[in-house]
């Protein structure tokens, strides 16, 4: 009677045909163009990484290159890729690696594992990758491949399941070939088991995933509880003077944190009180095209509102953060929210017209 093999063998031997081994971070790998990539990867495709991830290697190289840029110019180059707090983390960890491992990405699991940004999948990805340490991972890919072959339900963000894929996850990482397993496991959530429409036909694992044997593939995994999401309203002043427009920077922490942006005020009264108080002479004021823009936890309807003034003004409007006069034609290289950009667009079009 033929055995069938074992779960890991399976995953690699399908690696072997079939894995993506051509990428940019998986040429010449090292921990640092590693550690970029998983972190570019969390809530991104790989489409939109690649070339993200070839500029920002171009213009930082290494860690010390990292650490040692402005945190501005590390926004700047993630301009788009979204979930910012990524970038600031990234720029942190860089830091705390120069300061304290001289510049030399760590190599020791729990060292990895205290860099600001990393939990213990992006820790087991960075090390299993890079230098073929032991280490599981569990990233969005692997928890629904998981999920669906050992029928584990319910939501993977409550802690009993979670840490169920995690038994599973362990009980199935090799100590032989973890880099191709754990590529391959990555490989196949993205690929094959993929949310909607899994492709079973050309799954390694589908003799005995439990979900394909009782059709219930789109039952796993489970699904984050609905809950009613919050709608806020915002109005944004689009200050120009002579093909420059005012910019402040936010707080560090929070929505939109460290990018500059327009000032934001919660009303339209608010805004028109702002422009009283600071005796700004203006004309022309014009609404710009509004819209919708989604966060993870709420809709934020944004309303711009363009004037030009007859002189530019220097003021700061918070108190720990500069402002900043963005020239139009000549963008500084700085980091700007999905938001800004799209409201610069708006404005850039504007002005054209006039």
């Amino acid at each position: 009677m033929k055995t069938t093999p074992l779960f890991s063998q399976r995953i690699i031997d399908w690696y072997a045909i079939h894995g993506r081994k051509q990428l940019p971070w998986q040429l010449n790998k090292t921990p640092y163009k590693v550690w970029i990539s998983e972190i570019m990867l969390q809530q991104t495709q790989v489409a939109t990484v690649t070339p993200y991830f070839n500029q920002f290697l171009a213009r930082f190289p290494d860690v010390l290159t990292l650490a040692n840029a402005p945190q501005d110019e590390v926004l700047h180059l993630w301009t788009g890729l979204g979930y910012y707090a990524r970038a600031r983390n990234l720029h942190k960890a860089a830091q705390k690696i120069r300061d304290d491992f001289n510049g030399d990405f760590p190599i020791q699991y729990v060292q990895v594992l205290d860099l600001p940004g990393i939990g213990p999948s992006t820790a087991g990805a960075i090390l299993s990758l890079s230098l073929g340490q032991h280490h599981p991972i569990l990233d969005g890919n692997v928890k629904r491949v998981l999920a669906r072959h050992g029928t584990i339900a319910g939501w993977p963000g409550k802690k009993p399941v979670e840490q169920a894929l995690w038994a599973l996850s362990h009980q199935y990482t090799p100590a032989k070939d973890v880099q191709k397993y754990n590529q391959a496991m990555m490989d196949i959530g993205a690929t094959v088991c993929t949310r909607s429409k899994p492709n079973c036909a050309a799954c390694p694992v589908a003799i005995d995933c439990q979900a394909q044997l009782s059709g219930r593939q789109s039952e796993f995994p489970g699904k984050k509880p609905k809950k009613a999401i919050p709608e806020k309203s915002t109005w944004l002043l689009v200050m120009t003077h002579q093909q420059q427009a005012l910019l402040e920077k936010r707080p560090p922490a929070g929505i939109w944190g460290g990018l500059w942006c327009f000032p934001e005020f919660s009303t339209k009264e608010k805004l028109d009180e702002y422009l009283i108080q600071e005796e700004i002479i203006f004309e022309n004021e014009t609404e710009l095209p509004g819209f919708r823009h989604t966060f993870s936890h709420f809709h934020l309807d944004i309303q711009p509102i363009f004037i030009q003034v007859a002189a530019q003004k220097n003021h700061q409007v918070m108190e720990q953060n500069s402002s900043l006069w963005y020239n139009l034609p000549n963008p500084q290289k700085v980091g700007l929210a999905s938001a800004t950009e799209r409201v610069l667009a708006s404005l850039r079009s504007t002005l054209n017209k006039e």
